[in-house]
């Protein structure tokens, strides 16, 4: 990631808490148990994952965040509004912090050190070690698999009372393996390695039942590069689904931006 970027994410860390968010909801119940089934095939667990993706329009609710970089621990609560596919919208007390990402930008401001940053995806990429895009990002926060899974052949077993997803043909620059709950057929971990690069991101779910519809609960990413380690916990609350929400988001005059290099 290097010294540049560390420095970035250590001045800015409440925005890029709030840019890695993402959801539940009023009534929960945890969801636990459910049996594996040693006969079924990957490809059913594939079209079983899809089948149960949650389907909603808009998703309102709070977030609470711990960061630690094996250094610093912080910790933020923030306001999330999300339109499902179009945008991520965060806000954090006060609006000192806000974010907004489209499929086409990631944007945010920070109020503390008057910057702010608006660009693409590479900002986040660099963060976790691995390319995001928009449709990545939600996945990872909704508990979908961060790759498309009906565009490759996988094998399966049994690990840990979970069904286990490994690529049949192994990739030359990746690793990945997905474990999914045999309950749901939601991703229970996901995780990417580029081992050349001494990287990889790692996300673990719980979940819970809101109002009928799978949403998760608790995520835990952790991103390793080289020794550098990043935890990142999200835990959710009071999310409404469907709601009318608009995305406010205007960056104040005067601010410095943030450059990659």
């Amino acid at each position: 990631m290097g010294g540049f970027h560390l420095h970035i994410i250590k001045k800015t860390i409440p925005a890029l808490l709030t840019v890695l968010v993402f959801s539940a909801c009023k009534s929960t119940k945890a969801i636990t148990g459910g049996e594996v089934d040693s006969r079924i095939s990957a490809k059913r667990i594939i079209e079983n994952h899809y089948a149960n993706q949650t389907d909603f329009k808009t998703l309102s609710g709070r977030v609470k965040i711990d960061y630690s970089d094996g250094k610093s621990n912080q910790g933020v609560n923030v306001s999330l509004r999300m339109e499902k596919d179009r945008v991520i919208w965060i806000s954090a007390p006060l609006g000192m912090v806000k974010a907004h990402i489209t499929p086409e930008r990631v944007s945010f401001y920070n109020k503390l050190q008057n910057e702010y940053f608006d660009g693409d995806f590479g900002y986040l990429s660099n963060l976790l070690g691995t390319e995001l895009d928009f449709n990545k990002v939600q996945n990872l926060l909704l508990g979908d698999a961060i790759y498309d899974l009906r565009d490759g052949k996988y094998s399966s077993e049994v690990n840990d009372g979970k069904y286990q997803l490994k690529p049949k043909r192994a990739q030359e620059l990746f690793k990945i393996l997905f474990q999914v709950e045999p309950k749901n057929f939601k991703i229970a971990t996901q995780q990417i390695a580029q081992p050349e690069e001494n990287r990889r991101l790692q996300a673990e779910y719980t979940y819970q039942d809101i109002s009928g519809k799978v949403m998760p609960n608790e995520i835990h990413i952790v991103a390793l590069e080289n020794r550098n380690r990043t935890t990142i916990d999200l835990s959710f609350k009071n999310v409404e689904l469907n709601r009318n929400l608009n995305f406010p988001y205007k960056i104040p005059k005067g601010f410095d931006e943030i450059i990659l290099k």
